[in-house]
């Protein structure tokens, strides 16, 4: 299956988290996945598509033309093993392109714009315009605060508890993989569902 990872472009990160998501990558083409993702060469997307490339997996990278070949953005530039690159005309047919292309759907640390991808496809699978797997992959415990965040927005009555069974939080990239791998699609409408059951 192909799998949209979503991810930092930083290049100034703690090397701890480039070196565990080089290791997903790996792991991830071993298993015989492909990437979608959005074709930077630095930050965790670098990291991953270089795992990904070290284990002959195919890369799917989407761009915006108005990130250039020598400079993407602030950080980075666009990585040039990528198997198909894939160019667009605004940030919103980015998205499009990845979240339509992929099977599944990894959000690996990153900042605001990993923030949003998440928040999209989380979205998305809430409104039934989409039911694929949504894993986030908690390295370092990074995204503890928001997963806090996420359970004060329960408690508070801001969120549906059933907003819970349509994403997945791993600490261990295999697990992450073996639940995507197994994944059944179940129909599931938060705004009815009253229990939540493991699934």
């Amino acid at each position: 299956m192909d799998i949209c990872v979503f991810g930092a472009s930083s290049s100034i990160i703690d090397k701890s988290y480039v070196e565990q998501i080089e290791e997903f990558g790996r792991g991830m083409a071993k298993r015989g996945h492909g990437l979608i993702y959005g074709a930077g060469a630095s930050g965790l997307m670098g990291a991953v598509a270089r795992g990904v490339n070290e284990t002959g997996g195919k890369i799917i990278g989407v761009v915006p033309d108005f990130f250039e070949d020598e400079d993407m953005g602030v950080d980075g530039k666009i990585y040039q093993d990528c198997t198909e690159l894939i160019k667009t005309d605004s940030m919103r047919e980015r998205k499009r392109i990845m979240e339509d292309r992929a099977d599944a759907f990894v959000i690996v640390p990153g900042g605001i714009g990993t923030f949003e991808e998440f928040f999209e496809v989380f979205t998305l699978k809430q409104l039934e315009r989409h039911n694929k797997a949504i894993a986030i992959l908690n390295v370092n415990g990074y995204y503890d605060a928001m997963i806090k965040m996420l359970d004060v927005a329960v408690e508070e009555k801001f969120m549906r508890e059933a907003c819970h069974m349509l994403y997945k939080v791993f600490e261990d990239y295999g697990e992450m993989l073996d639940y995507i791998e197994s994944y059944k699609a179940p129909k599931i409408n938060v705004f009815l569902t009253k229990n939540i059951e493991n699934i």
